[in-house]
C-alpha cells in the first residue's frame, strides 16, 4: 500500500520536471526569437541609413546643377540644403521620418523646377542624377518596408502573451516604425523629359 503514494509522487515529480523543462525551452525559444528580430531590425535600420546617405549625397549635386540654370530660385535651393542638413540629425525612426518627409518635399520642388527650364531637363548631368535619385528612392522604399515588417514582427512578439512576460523579463521594448508623414512622399520625384 505504501508503493501507491510513492508511485504517484514520482509521477508528479516527473510531470513537474517535464513541465519545467518545457517552460525553460519556451523561454529560450522566445529569447532567441527576440534577439534574431532585434538584430534584423538593426540591420534593416542600417540599410535605411545607407540609402538615406546615398540620397543626401545626391542632393547637393542636384542643387548645384539647378543653381546654374535657375539662379533666381535661391530660396528653393536654400530650403533643400537646409532640409538635407536637418535630415541628418535625428536618431529615432519617428524623428528621422519627419525630417526625411521635409527633405523629400523640398527635393520634389527642386525637381519640379526642371519643368520650367527646358535646358535643365536636357542637361545630361541632371538627367543622370535624377535617374540615380529615382533608384535611391526605390531602394529606400524597399528598405523601409523591410524594416517596418521586421519591427512589426518584433513588436507583435513583445506584445503577445505569454512571450510578453519573457520580453519584459529581458527588458525588450517595442521599436518605432519608420514612417513618412505623407505616403505620397515615398514616391520618387518625376520629371517629364521630352
Amino acid at each position: 500500500m505504501a508503493s501507491a503514494p510513492i508511485g504517484t509522487l514520482w509521477a508528479l515529480v516527473w510531470g513537474l520536471s517535464i513541465l519545467g523543462a518545457l517552460v525553460v525551452l519556451y523561454v529560450i525559444w522566445v529569447f532567441n526569437r527576440l534577439v534574431v528580430l532585434g538584430v534584423r531590425a538593426d540591420n534593416a535600420w542600417s540599410d535605411i541609413d545607407v540609402q538615406l546617405k546615398r540620397r543626401w549625397d545626391l542632393v547637393p549635386r542636384l542643387v548645384e546643377i539647378v543653381r546654374g540654370y535657375a539662379a533666381h530660385e535661391s530660396r528653393t535651393l536654400e530650403d533643400v540644403v537646409r532640409a538635407r542638413s536637418e535630415a541628418q540629425r535625428p536618431e529615432s525612426p519617428a524623428a528621422r521620418g519627419a525630417a526625411e518627409s521635409a527633405l523629400q518635399a523640398r527635393s520634389h520642388r527642386l525637381i519640379a523646377l526642371a519643368e520650367a527650364y527646358p535646358d535643365l531637363k536636357a542637361d545630361e548631368s541632371f538627367r543622370s542624377l535624377h535617374e540615380r535619385l529615382v533608384e535611391v528612392e526605390d531602394a529606400l522604399q524597399a528598405a523601409r518596408r523591410y524594416y517596418n515588417a521586421v519591427v512589426r514582427d518584433l513588436n507583435t512578439l513583445i506584445a503577445q502573451f505569454p512571450s510578453a512576460m519573457v520580453a519584459s523579463v529581458f527588458r525588450r521594448k517595442p521599436r518605432e516604425f519608420f514612417e513618412l508623414e505623407d505616403e505620397r512622399e515615398s514616391a520618387a520625384p518625376e520629371v517629364r523629359i521630352s
